[in-house]
């Protein structure tokens, strides 16, 4: 269960930089580089995957009732689950406007 401990911070992490990209469209000016590229990467591709994964597996775990073994907190479960719902909305009305 430490696992999915780490994949929860993890997914927290990269949510955060999905927060920091999706808001870079109405700064004067984004900052072009190295840095600014692993978090375009980890926003955009890694926190999709780690969401959809962490989603999967804590539904499963919460239907079989296992959910409080991993002692991940609620408030993260609660924010990950948001962002993802989040993730899914932006994504959908990027694919339209075009």
């Amino acid at each position: 269960m430490g696992v999915i401990r780490i994949l929860s911070r993890v997914a927290f992490i990269c949510n955060i930089c999905f927060l920091l990209v999706s808001f870079s469209q109405w700064l004067p000016q984004f900052p072009d580089n190295a840095l600014t590229s692993d978090v375009i990467v980890l926003g955009w591709l890694v926190s999709i995957a780690v969401n959809i994964f962490l989603n999967l597996i804590l539904i499963v775990l919460f239907f079989v009732r296992r959910l409080r073994r991993t002692g991940i907190p609620v408030w993260l479960i609660v924010v990950n689950f948001l962002f993802f719902a989040a993730q899914v909305i932006i994504l959908i009305l990027n694919r339209n406007l075009k």
